[in-house]
């Protein structure tokens, strides 16, 4: 564990970004903590620093992005055909298999030490599903797990719908990466592919639960707090 614990974290909304320039300022940050932590690997306790924690929550321009272990397949339409319904494609290093990024999504990047919270990525990731399903049950979405499939999921007495995709990258107990909360998403732009490899599971949002689009700063906020209190988070400006 770290020799000083900072259960503090900076939270920054993006606002709507690219792809490949939150995917490097996600980086950036990911790779500043590590140095941090192989540097205090040559210190005394008394001389370590603290390493820092961030979330960014963001929303990308149209965007598919597959897992490093995913099927390309999964991709349903030829990459130069892309441009022509305005999205991108991105082979990336978390894991998971493809999902789509969009406007009306929250998109949410924790960078992390594990070492300030807790070391089990298994609790991560259920950490983050929780605080997703605290969040959708704050505006009358009743949200559940499917065991052996990551995510959040809708069901209510009908086939089982996914609202929130994970996929994470750790190192050295530090993350990036992290999930995709449907609010008011385009939901056609998941027929382009199989979301997550899983081919009879379909795709909802907020937006499509609720009859109606929602206010996506307030989930936001909603979510935000709900990550704090799951991780024990004091926020930081």
């Amino acid at each position: 564990m770290n020799a000083v614990i900072n259960r503090k974290a900076r939270f920054e909304d993006l606002g709507l970004m690219d792809y490949q320039e939150a995917w490097d300022y996600q980086t950036r940050l990911f790779q500043q903590t590590l140095d941090v932590k192989l540097a205090n690997r040559s210190l005394p306790p008394e001389l370590q620093q603290p390493t820092d924690n961030h979330v960014l929550f963001v929303e990308h321009p149209h965007v598919y992005t597959l897992g490093r272990n995913g099927n390309r397949n999964n991709l349903l339409v030829p990459e130069n055909d892309l441009p022509r319904i305005g999205a991108s494609y991105y082979p990336i290093n978390r894991g998971g298999d493809i999902t789509y990024h969009g406007p009306g999504q929250i998109v949410g990047y924790p960078v992390l030490d594990l070492e300030n919270f807790f070391t089990d990525i298994h609790r991560y990731m259920r950490s983050l599903e929780e605080a997703v399903i605290l969040t959708l049950a704050e505006f009358s979405i009743h949200a559940e797990r499917i065991n052996g499939l990551t995510g959040v999921w809708v069901a209510n007495g009908r086939a089982p719908r996914k609202i929130c995709a994970l996929g994470v990258k750790t190192s050295r107990w530090v993350t990036m990466h992290g999930f995709a909360l449907n609010v008011n998403t385009d939901l056609k732009y998941f027929n382009h592919i199989i979301p997550c490899g899983i081919s009879d599971k379909q795709v909802t949002s907020m937006a499509e639960e609720l009859g109606g689009p929602l206010d996506i700063k307030a989930v936001a906020s909603v979510l935000r707090n709900h990550i704090a209190r799951v991780f024990g988070i004091e926020w930081t400006e």
